[in-house]
């Protein structure tokens, strides 16, 4: 027994070795390093809060922000289930249970409701944080639950959405996808529209649920797996879709990006891309933060990208989310971005700690509110600084070319970090790319230069119009010249997918 238990122990070691010599020749992307910018945009940090999330940060957990009225809630991994006001951030409730909360909180009908990582389901009183009803389901919740007047709901890991009574929280229906042998963790939090529900799963479908019945009015593939290796065959529809009108919005991981039809179902455009956080969504364009930590910009009828910014690559980025007048989105160390929507330049900065970022910023009004893995909630306000192309979606405008990037100046009462600190070898800002569209814009003014920004031409006298015969009496006059209109750039296809951040 010692000579086979010597033995077990020297391979075990001879693994482990080989195991370390692997990891180090393993070629890891490095994050990029954090560059000035021209801040054109002022982030005031409102107030900041807190759940116990004790633990949620390792495990990955769905644990976001809800809006309702005005009021903020917040789980925490703990068994903490909180509300704020939301202009001042004071504690209008809090309320302790026993649960390991890992997916919500969802909020409406008077409900507040979280997912617990045993599949337990806690509704609670929206007023006053009272228990209304709790209930089962064989999986665990890692996302919020979506909430209605008629239904709640909610997605499990074992590829079931569940639709629960939000009276009493009985089950009244469920739908089933397979779920691959590998997969993400995460799941996608259900969508509510008109009388459907919309839901992605782990095998790269999206699937409209009938709310009333449970029956499955269509489901479709955004993108068949493909590889060799499980690894390689990932598809997991994790980030929510939108439904803008008659139109749905969804994207997968190592797979496609597409429109499809709300009443069909059907694929109007797709194209390659890889996420797993999210998507932005305006009048005129789609924003999407990809897996290995690009911004791009794409025009929400035809699919074609505006721009991409690359400045944040390799961050673990969350989803990138639309506001009044930009796209924001935090990263793994705990820094926020504000983003143009016209061109993808870098317009603001601000730090909520030292704790990665994962779900996705929450904006009302002027106002984004940021929980950070480990339960800290912030929220900032923000301010335009100059005028033009401000607020304006990115399809409905066509970028002059980028700068070169200025050195920010700091604008936060109290002060946010609206720069990243010097470092040693930092690289030169990235601008984004930017895509010709079919009419020109006209550059913002604002105080001093920025990326949107052309500069100006110098003035010169106009040239003497050229002498020409006269024309006899009755001659039609000619046309004038005709004029070519630049065609849009077709979309760039997304560059070799990454796995997902360890």
């Amino acid at each position: 027994m010692r000579s086979r238990s010597w033995r077990g122990t020297v391979a075990a070691l001879g693994m482990l070795g080989l195991l370390a010599a692997c990891s180090k020749d393993k070629d890891i992307d490095q994050p990029a390093p954090l560059v000035t910018f021209n801040s054109t945009l002022k982030v005031e940090r409102a107030w900041s809060n807190a759940v116990p999330d004790k633990g949620g940060k390792v495990l990955r957990l769905g644990l976001g922000l809800a809006v309702e009225g005005n009021r903020v809630f917040a789980a925490g991994h703990r068994g903490e289930i909180a509300a704020f006001d939301l202009h001042s951030g004071h504690v209008l409730w809090r309320t302790k249970s026993k649960e390991a909360f890992s997916g919500g909180p969802g909020a409406g009908a008077g409900l507040v409701i979280v997912g617990a990582s045993t599949g337990d389901i806690l509704a609670v009183d929206e007023s006053n944080g009272a228990t209304r009803w709790k209930a089962r389901l064989n999986g665990e919740v890692l996302s919020a639950p979506a909430v209605s007047e008629k239904l709640v709901a909610v997605r499990t890991v074992d590829g079931k959405l569940h639709g629960l009574s939000p009276k009493d929280g009985h089950e009244l229906w469920s739908q089933e996808e397979q779920v691959p042998r590998l997969s993400l963790r995460g799941t996608s939090h259900p969508v509510m529209t008109g009388e459907l529900v919309l839901c992605g799963f782990d095998n790269g479908k999206v699937a409209a649920v009938n709310m009333n019945d449970g029956s499955v009015q269509w489901s479709t593939t955004i993108a068949p797996p493909h590889g060799k290796t499980e690894l390689e065959r990932l598809d997991d529809v994790d980030a929510a879709v939108r439904v803008a009108g008659a139109d749905v919005y969804a994207v997968g991981f190592q797979g496609r990006i597409a429109m499809l039809a709300l009443d069909t179902g059907q694929i109007w455009w797709s194209h390659d891309a890889s996420s797993y956080r999210g998507l932005g969504l305006d009048d005129s364009a789609l924003y999407v933060s990809t897996a290995d930590g690009e911004i791009v910009a794409l025009r929400r009828r035809t699919g074609t990208e505006i721009w991409r910014q690359k400045a944040l690559l390799h961050r673990r980025l969350s989803a990138a989310v639309e506001t009044e007048n930009a796209i924001v989105t935090g990263d793994f160390q705990g820094y926020v971005h504000w983003l143009n929507k016209a061109t993808g330049a870098i317009e603001a900065r601000a730090r909520t700690g030292k704790v990665r970022i994962s779900n996705p910023p929450l904006a009302v009004g002027n106002m984004v509110l940021v929980v950070n893995d480990d339960g800290h909630i912030t929220a900032f306000r923000t301010t335009p600084l100059g005028g033009g192309s401000r607020g304006k979606p990115a399809a409905e405008i066509a970028a002059p070319p980028a700068e070169t990037a200025a050195p920010a100046t700091g604008s936060a009462a109290p002060p946010a970090e609206n720069v990243a600190p010097p470092a040693e070898n930092v690289a030169p800002p990235v601008p984004a790319t930017v895509a010709p569209g079919p009419e020109p814009g006209t550059a913002p003014s604002g105080p001093g230069p920025t990326p949107a920004q052309a500069p100006e031409a110098p003035k010169s006298e106009p040239p003497s119009p050229p002498v020409t015969p006269p024309t006899p009496p009755g001659t039609p006059p000619p046309p004038p010249p005709a004029q070519q209109t630049p065609d849009p750039t077709p979309p760039m296809p997304q560059t070799q997918p990454q796995p997902p951040p360890s």
